[in-house]
């Protein structure tokens, strides 16, 4: 394996078309303000690297990327990549990674809207992210150990599950479909509208109007605070702790929980059962 080291890059595709190298301690950086330093590269090692170009790494194929800095003005930094492995380090420039795969983070920050969209096969554990439109229409994702803040998050998600993740976000999971969320907590409003094959099992979910128009959404022993107008129009399964605002409308399915405010069933096609136990 080639190795750079100590250096300092500005130029334009600074090292394109590398293969087999690994770059330690150096700087993208300067008055040339070059992007696209790693374009169609292979087997790339970057260790304790700071980016501060746009677009360093489009078209990798095998990337390690370890306690490494990448500033606001180091945008759209991962795309069209594979076989990625994050540790460690700052993603703090907008649409970090797109069109991505095969893709591990761990022990990073992230700080970026429109980071993860249409990204594929994803596992993500030990970070804490802040964005909007936080992974937009990725596919086969898991999140362990995740603290999220944003909005309009894991929307058109397919196949992904969560582990003691803590989401506040609002606009979460719209149409989503064949997700699991589990001992996690997710706050905010409008929680999952419009999604299919939803389940969480061990929550606490916290906000206005959660869970509407839903297709295969269930419930497994969670808790809910501050939730009013929950479930309109869903088809759901729920098996709940802990006292609700309201209920309205319900499709079809079952509600289970100790007390709610009040039960709204105004629409005739409206027939799910609320079940106070």
């Amino acid at each position: 394996m080639n190795i750079i080291e100590n250096k300092t890059f500005d130029e334009e595709r600074a090292l394109y078309g590398t293969f087999d190298t690994r770059v330690t301690n150096c700087r993208f950086d300067g008055p040339a303000d070059g992007e696209s330093a790693f374009k169609e590269c292979a087997r790339i090692e970057v260790d304790n690297c700071f980016f501060n170009l746009r677009y360093p790494f489009w078209h990798v194929d095998g990337l390690s990327v370890r306690n490494c800095e990448m500033t606001e003005l180091c945008r759209a930094a991962l795309w069209y990549s594979s076989s990625i492995a994050i540790t460690d380090s700052k993603l703090h420039g907008i649409k970090a990674l797109r069109e991505c795969s095969e893709i591990r983070i761990s022990g990073c920050d992230i700080i970026s809207p429109e980071f993860g969209w249409s990204a594929k096969n994803v596992l993500v554990e030990n970070t804490g992210t802040q964005s909007e439109y936080f992974m937009l229409r990725a596919e086969n994702i898991e999140f362990r150990n995740v603290d999220f803040t944003g909005k309009y998050s894991f929307q058109y998600v397919k196949n992904a599950t969560f582990t003691n993740c803590r989401l506040a976000t609002k606009d979460a999971f719209w149409h989503a479909e064949n997700v699991v969320v589990k001992d996690s907590v997710v706050s905010g409003e409008y929680l999952a509208w419009y999604s299919k094959n939803v389940t969480f099992e061990n929550c606490l979910i916290t906000g206005t109007q959660p869970l509407c128009y839903c297709e295969g959404l269930k419930l497994i022993n969670c808790r809910m605070e501050g939730t009013d107008l929950c479930f309109e129009k869903s088809d759901v399964e729920a098996t709940i702790t802990t006292p609700v605002i309201s209920v309205k409308n319900p499709r079809s399915g079952f509600i289970t929980l100790p007390e709610v405010g009040e039960i709204i069933m105004d629409d005739p096609a409206a027939e799910g059962k609320v079940i106070i136990s």
